[in-house]
């Protein structure tokens, strides 16, 4: 969403008005759930996907006549079985979305877009709030900033945000509400051959990246371009440096199985949501060792650490490796969000 935020100001610069498109519904066997967005201006589509195939090309189609009429609206998809058949896809099901008109000349969704990338880059905990009875209805919500916007919510709903996507109907209001920005972070422990190949591929999928190592040379922001921070840091006393909390992620991955110890006995103390430390389980049974005899660690708590971290791809190399790790912290994310009420 951020990108599309980011879209939103690069097109309306160029004075061109777009419609989101925006599946608020879903049910079936659809290839995009609730949240799934796109934008459309008026040469198609712009960015994003709500799913591709019959819907999305159908979607696009109403979104260009949208534009001309400059009025937002609803649509149900129903997928039957020919669309399926036709499309080559094993999805079906039906899927409502809602088409919001957004005049490049409206201050409000100017703002929004400047407010999010603040929100972004402050790495706050908010939500996007669409109000599916107006042509323009959008707002922004976080507890640090409040409300922006033009959307008048009530307390209620304010009350139970969640991290799903959820539509609120009522006889005076019908929202839709998504949190698409959260406050966690994934600290990589070592600025090695694996970090450089990780910290770029993680990024691309919406994690903010910082880099700890206590060797200058691999703090060094040229070879992070794409995390939100390096820091030089002592690997002994971390809470010097950075505070974990539990919407933080930690990848474990310095330059040898003291440090990585080390480490790993201060992350057991944090509340952090996922603790992965590369290597064997060779090395897994001597770190062990090491944290139960060396540091007192309850053998329990190690359940909390993930390792060999990544998914079991057979992976090797240090990009493969990388793959395999954002692979498991997306499925960690999926799996947070899903539990989250």
């Amino acid at each position: 969403m951020r990108t599309l935020f980011q879209i939103i100001q690069q097109e309306f610069q160029k004075e061109n008005d777009l419609v989101l498109a925006s599946i608020v519904a879903s049910s079936g066997s659809t290839p995009r759930g609730a949240g799934s967005r796109m934008l459309v201006g008026k040469k198609g589509r712009v960015a994003g996907t709500i799913g591709g195939g019959s819907v999305e090309y159908r979607a696009e189609l109403m979104a260009l006549d949208i534009l001309e009429k400059k009025e937002s609206c609803e649509h149900e998809f129903r997928l039957n079985r020919k669309d399926v058949e036709n499309i080559g896809m094993i999805c079906g099901g039906d899927v409502t979305v809602f088409f919001q008109y957004l005049d490049h000349n409206d201050p409000i969704i100017i703002e929004l877009a400047v407010t999010a990338e603040t929100l972004y880059k402050e790495r706050k905990d908010f939500w996007l709030i669409c109000d599916l009875h107006a042509t323009s209805g959008m707002s922004l919500y976080s507890a640090s900033y409040g409300l922006t916007g033009n959307v008048d919510v009530p307390s209620s709903i304010l009350s139970s945000l969640s991290a799903r996507p959820c539509r609120h109907r009522s006889e005076t209001c019908d929202l839709f509400t998504e949190q698409i920005g959260t406050s966690g972070t994934v600290y990589v422990f070592g600025g090695g051959h694996v970090s450089q190949k990780l910290v770029p591929i993680l990024a691309s999928v919406d994690f903010h990246c910082i880099v700890l190592d206590d060797r200058p040379e691999f703090t060094d922001p040229a070879l992070f371009p794409d995390a939100a921070e390096t820091i030089l840091c002592d690997f002994n006393h971390l809470d010097q440096s950075i505070s974990i909390t539990d919407a933080d992620y930690c990848c474990v991955m310095t330059r040898g199985h003291a440090y990585d110890t080390i480490v790993q006995a201060q992350l057991l103390a944090t509340p952090a949501c996922y603790i992965g430390v590369i290597g064997s389980l060779a090395k897994r049974a001597g770190v062990f060792h090491r944290l139960v005899e060396e540091y007192g660690i309850d053998e329990r708590e190690l359940d909390r650490i993930i390792t060999p971290v990544g998914l079991n791809i057979k992976a090797e190399t240090p990009a493969e490796i990388a793959i395999s790790i954002t692979g498991q912290m997306i499925q960690v994310r999926a799996e947070r969000k899903a539990a989250m009420k």
